[in-house]
């Protein structure tokens, strides 16, 4: 038997061989570097943005509209995926829904004079506010008149050393 030399491959786009300087590969196929784009937006494609689907290329996010799941709830945002038809907010009169109130979640007590001076809670860095060399959470930073939320910026402090918001003074002395 003559000896003879194995056929290049073909590429799956274009039906021309494919030569190793100039190839690239997906989905067990060899492709021109020329014929390595998306089949329906026309992208160029390298291999960390490739999918193969049936001989054909695409980039992920055709690949995902061609062939993903399709309805209300799918794609939306973060990658998450829904199988929630909402079928069961047709019903109508067997749902019940709960109008019981959120609990404030339990804040560990500080020593007296340690914590923060609404609530006497530890203030752990990450939630504290600060005003006058005081820690205070997140939550308990608001103006002692209107109950307003504060910042650094709105905040001022009244001679009773509790915080108010620029706009509401604080009460005057007696």
């Amino acid at each position: 038997m003559p000896f003879k030399p194995a056929e290049n491959p073909k590429c799956p786009k274009c039906q021309k061989s494919v030569y190793a300087a100039e190839e690239r590969v997906a989905g067990g196929y060899k492709w021109h570097k020329s014929c390595f784009k998306c089949g329906l937006c026309g992208k160029m494609l390298d291999s960390t943005n490739c999918t193969e689907h049936e001989a054909e290329l695409y980039c992920k996010n055709c690949h995902a509209r061609k062939y993903g799941p399709k309805g209300y709830g799918f794609g939306g945002g973060a990658g998450c995926l829904s199988m929630d038809t909402g079928s069961h907010l047709q019903q109508g009169d067997d749902i019940v829904v709960s109008r019981a109130p959120l609990l404030p979640k339990a804040i560990a007590k500080a020593p007296e004079g340690e914590g923060c001076p609404r609530c006497g809670g530890y203030v752990y860095a990450a939630e504290q506010m600060l005003a006058r060399g005081r820690a205070f959470h997140k939550t308990c930073f608001k103006c002692a008149v209107c109950n307003k939320g504060l910042d650094s910026v709105n905040v001022s402090e009244g001679p009773d050393k509790d915080i108010y918001c620029k706009v509401m003074p604080p009460p005057k002395p007696r």
